[in-house]
């Protein structure tokens, strides 16, 4: 009689736990996809992109350059788990080529355009932050400030996520399309901007706007000073000359920059203008609200 019986109860409680992982929500019948990337750009189009069907991690401390971070060795493990890897390519991360993670996780998301990266011929070793001396050379990497790059790189987030959960494939889709509207209507604004005065002479606090400046036809030259920091009577001297040949009246700035430079770039009669690349975390508003703050900065400085 047990014999009998036992076939059928097995069967019945197959039947209810079948029933109820069918009647179950999303949010509790499928686990997230678990995303990791190397800037703070990539986690906002992932978030944009994904919604609630993915939680998206990027563990870098504020106050960090992502480009020159080295994570320790836990947070080395936190990628290692994940479900995608989000690079941005172009060399981005560095550290990323010296530790081992699962390289089927990878989504390099600039790598459709890489016959287009620029390459940076300048050597510059300096020290910023808690990331130690590095050097800006070999690739640029602020691909994003491109914003044509950007919805390429959105693009490539929204595929790897639609292979991993070929189910939402639509849901990502729409949510791309209107990231994606946002990022060239950025990238519109800009040229639109920089079309009135294309030969404005401008310089940039750092190396980091190359894509940029390429992107809108600027007329843009680098120095290496940090916004946080006065520069040195080296650094001012180097700037004289620079400025003897190139009359720039304007200086772009990722952060806001140390007073004791402001004042003596005004008495230089050079003004500042920060635009943020938005690389870490902000600290008030997000990746959008950054952008378009440092577009309406951009419009103010060309009208005058």
């Amino acid at each position: 009689m047990i014999k009998s019986i036992a076939p059928q109860w097995q069967m019945a409680t197959f039947l209810l736990v079948s029933l109820g992982a069918v009647g179950m929500p999303p949010s509790v019948a499928e686990s997230k996809l678990s995303v990791y990337t190397v800037n703070y750009p990539l986690k906002y189009f992932a978030e944009r992109i994904a919604r609630e069907h993915a939680d998206v991690v990027f563990p870098l401390p504020t106050g960090v350059d992502p480009a020159f971070w080295i994570p320790d060795t836990a947070t080395i493990g936190q990628y290692q788990r994940a479900d995608l890897i989000i690079l941005n390519g172009a060399n981005y991360a560095k550290w990323i080529n010296t530790v081992t993670l699962p390289q089927l996780k990878f989504v390099n998301t600039s790598a459709s355009f890489r016959d287009e990266y620029i390459k940076v011929d300048d050597v510059v070793t300096h020290r910023h932050g808690p990331g130690g001396e590095h050097a800006h050379t070999g690739i640029a990497f602020t691909t994003w400030l491109d914003f044509s790059n950007a919805a390429v790189q959105a693009k490539a987030i929204m595929t790897a996520l639609s292979r991993e959960r070929p189910e939402h494939q639509a849901a990502f889709e729409r949510s791309f399309a209107i990231l994606e509207k946002e990022l060239l209507s950025l990238d519109d604004e800009i040229k639109a901007i920089v079309a009135n005065q294309p030969n404005r002479p401008l310089l940039a606090s750092r190396p980091v706007y190359h894509y940029f400046a390429r992107r809108y036809g600027l007329n843009l030259k680098s120095v290496m000073w940090e916004a946080e920091e006065a520069p040195s009577d080296a650094q001012w001297a180097e700037l004289l000359r620079v400025t003897k040949e190139y009359p720039a009246k304007w200086m772009i700035w990722e952060g806001k920059p140390n007073p004791v430079s402001v004042m003596r770039l005004q008495e230089m009669g050079v003004a500042g203008l920060v635009f943020d690349p938005c690389a870490n975390t902000p600290q008030r508003g997000d990746f959008m609200s950054v952008m378009r703050g440092n577009v309406e900065r951009l419009k103010e400085t060309f009208k005058r």
